[in-house]
């Protein structure tokens, strides 16, 4: 195996830690901050299951503002990772996405086994 093709590999094993690591962000802003605001919304989604109207959701998200930002967070970071993820598996990464990966993992490579990525980056490659 050339040193090209291990560096080509060695980039798609940071890529894929970068989606890890924005899946993982999404989950954990659903967890926490997802769950607090659904539960601090669970008056008016009772009512919302009993009678719903486009009027009653409007006033419920108006007057709890924390609970209607934090699902906001939520949602918006979902859709992000989900637009982010669909592009790059249909039109494959930018090029300049692409360069700051490679960027970045010669960093790694150089800095050694003392970055915290080089274990899961770089240690594989012969």
């Amino acid at each position: 195996m050339t040193t090209d093709q291990t560096f080509e590999i060695e980039v798609q094993r940071l890529h894929k830690l970068t989606v890890y690591g924005r899946w993982l962000t999404v989950i954990l802003l659903w967890i926490s901050i997802g769950s607090l605001s659904i539960w601090s919304l669970r008056r008016e989604i009772a009512l919302w299951l009993e009678h719903f109207t486009w009027a009653a959701v409007r006033y419920g998200l108006s007057f709890n503002r924390w609970p209607t930002l934090g699902l906001g967070l939520c949602l918006g970071m979902t859709l992000a990772v989900l637009t982010w993820q669909s592009r790059n598996m249909v039109r494959g990464l930018p090029l300049r996405e692409k360069q700051g990966l490679e960027q970045q993992v010669r960093r790694i490579r150089q800095q050694g086994p003392s970055h915290p990525l080089w274990k899961w980056v770089c240690k594989g490659s012969p």
